[in-house]
C-alpha cells in the first residue's frame, strides 16, 4: 500500500496490485540465447562453407594422387569412379551445417564405397573426420558415432574377410594391430569435436549471461531513473501545489503573503527544472560524468528550508552522518518523500527528523503529529514503493505506518559501509 492507504484513505495501491510498469524493450537486441540443435532458424541463417569446402577438395584430391603414387601396386590405382567419390564425399560437406546428419552417413558411405573398392588410404578420412566434427558440434553425437561405428565396420569386413573378393587382387588381410590405430584415429575425431561442442555451449551461456545482465542494468537504470523523477517531481509539485493555494487565498486579502507564495513556486520549479534536466542529461549521454552532483544531505538546510515556505516546520535531531555518495542520495531522498507526504497527507505543520548513528548503520526517523487529511494531492502513490526500493538496493529496510499516540512515522535503516568495507574489517 502507498501512504496515503496507510494514513486511512486512498483506492487501491496500483503499484502493489500489479507491480511496476513494463518497460519497453525497443532497443534491446535479442533474448541473449543461442538456437540449440532442433531449434528453428531462419531462412539463410547458415551460411555455406563454400572456403573451407573448397580447400578440402583441392587437399583430399591432390593428397590422394600422392597416396596414389605411394601405394602403387599395393592398392587400386584411381580411376574415373574413385575420383567421382571423392568429390563426392568433399562435395557433402557444403550441407554439413544445414543437415550435419545426412552428411556423416553419406560421406561415410562414400568413403566406404571407396574402401571397398580398394582405392588408395589417403586423405579421404578427412571428409568423414570433419562431417563428424560438425554433426557433434551441433548436437548430433549419436549420429556421428553411428557413422563412424559403420564406417570402421565395413574397414573390418573390407580388411579381414572381403579383401579376398574385392580389388585390388592378391590382397592379403590387414593386420589386427591397423585396426587399434583406426579406433585411436576415430575416437580422437569425437575426442575433438566433443570439446569444441563444449566449448562452444560455455560460449553460448556466456552471451547469454551477458545479454541478461545487460537487459538487468537496463532495468535497474530505468528504475533509478522513474524513482528519481518522482522524488524530485513529487516534492516540488507539492511544494508549488500548496504555495499556489496559498496564493489563491490570499491574493486580494494580503498580496504581501501572496507574492511570497509566488516567490517560493519560482524558487522549487527553478530547482525542480534543474534536477529533472540533470536526470535527463544522463540519459542523453549515459556513462558520461553527471554536470553536477547527485543531491545528499548536505542539502538537507535547504530542504528544511522549502519545507517552511509550504508551511511545514521541522525540527532535525542529530548531524548528518557523512555517507557513501549512494547512501547519501537515497539518505536525502527518504527524507525528502517523507517530508512531502507530510505535506500532501499530514494535518500537522510540524515534523521532526531525528538521525542515529551506530556502528555501520544509520537509523532516520521522520515523524508528524498528524491528523491524515481527506484531500486529495494528486499523487500516484508511489512513495513508499520507491522510498523502499532505495533502501533494498543498499541492504536497508523501511519501517512507515501510524504511530500509536497519532501521526505517521516512516523509519529507515540504512548500512553505511558496503559490503566489501565491511569484509576488510573481518
Amino acid at each position: 500500500m502507498d501512504e496515503e492507504q496507510v494514513r486511512g484513505r486512498g483506492g487501491p495501491g496500483r503499484w502493489w496490485r500489479h507491480g511496476p510498469p513494463p518497460w519497453p524493450r525497443r532497443w534491446e537486441g535479442g533474448d541473449g540465447t543461442t538456437p540449440g540443435p532442433g531449434a528453428p532458424r531462419w531462412p539463410g541463417a547458415v551460411r555455406w562453407p563454400w572456403p573451407s569446402t573448397v580447400l578440402i577438395t583441392l587437399f583430399v584430391l591432390v593428397g590422394s594422387n600422392f597416396a596414389a603414387h605411394a601405394q602403387e601396386g599395393e592398392r587400386a590405382s584411381l580411376d574415373v569412379f574413385a575420383r567421382v567419390l571423392l568429390v563426392v564425399a568433399c562435395g557433402l560437406l557444403l550441407w554439413r551445417q544445414r543437415h550435419p546428419v545426412a552428411v556423416v552417413f553419406g560421406t561415410a558411405a562414400a568413403v566406404a564405397l571407396y574402401l571397398g573398392a580398394g582405392y588408395p588410404y589417403g586423405p579421404v578420412f578427412l571428409t568423414v573426420a570433419v562431417a563428424c566434427f560438425a554433426a557433434v558440434v551441433a548436437g548430433h553425437r549419436r549420429a556421428a558415432w553411428t557413422a563412424l561405428g559403420m564406417l570402421w565396420a565395413v574397414h573390418l569386413l573390407v580388411a579381414h574377410w572381403l579383401y579376398r573378393w574385392l580389388p585390388p587382387a592378391g590382397d592379403d588381410s590387414a593386420p589386427f594391430g591397423q585396426e587399434i590405430v583406426v579406433a585411436g584415429w576415430a575416437v580422437a575425431i569425437v575426442a575433438v569435436a566433443e570439446l569444441a561442442r563444449i566449448r562452444r555451449e560455455q560460449w553460448a551461456r556466456e552471451r547469454a549471461e551477458r545479454a541478461q545482465a545487460a537487459r538487468r542494468r537496463a532495468d535497474e537504470e530505468r528504475l533509478r531513473i522513474a524513482r528519481e523523477l518522482h522524488d524530485v517531481l513529487a516534492h516540488s509539485l507539492s511544494v508549488i501545489n500548496v504555495q499556489a493555494g496559498v496564493g489563491l487565498a490570499l491574493l486580494d486579502a494580503d498580496p504581501e503573503q501572496a507574492r511570497t507564495a509566488l516567490t517560493t513556486i519560482k524558487s522549487a520549479s527553478k530547482e525542480a527544472l534543474g534536477e529533472v534536466r540533470q536526470v535527463l542529461d544522463s540519459l542523453r549521454a549515459p556513462g558520461d560524468a553527471p554536470r553536477a552532483p547527485a543531491p545528499g544531505l548536505d542539502r538537507l538546510p535547504e530542504l528544511v528550508e522549502q519545507a517552511a515556505r509550504a508551511g511545514l516546520t521541522v525540527d532535525v535531531t542529530g548531524l548528518p552522518p557523512r555517507l557513501p555518495p549512494h547512501t547519501d542520495l537515497a539518505a536525502f531522498r527518504i527524507v525528502q518523500e517523507a517530508l512531502t507526504n507530510v505535506v500532501r497527507h499530514s494535518g500537522s505543520r510540524h515534523a521532526r527528523v531525528r538521525f542515529d548513528q551506530t556502528a555501520g548503520t544509520l537509523r532516520l526517523r521522520i515523524d508528524d503529529d498528524g491528523p491524515a487529511t481527506g484531500a486529495d494531492a494528486g499523487g500516484s502513490g508511489n512513495g513508499l514503493a520507491g522510498m523502499r526500493e532505495r533502501a533494498a538496493a543498499l541492504g536497508g529496510t523501511i519501517e512507515a505506518g501510524p504511530r500509536p499516540d497519532g501521526g505517521f512515522r516512516v523509519l529507515a535503516v540504512l548500512p553505511t559501509r558496503t559490503a566489501d568495507e565491511a569484509g576488510e574489517d573481518q
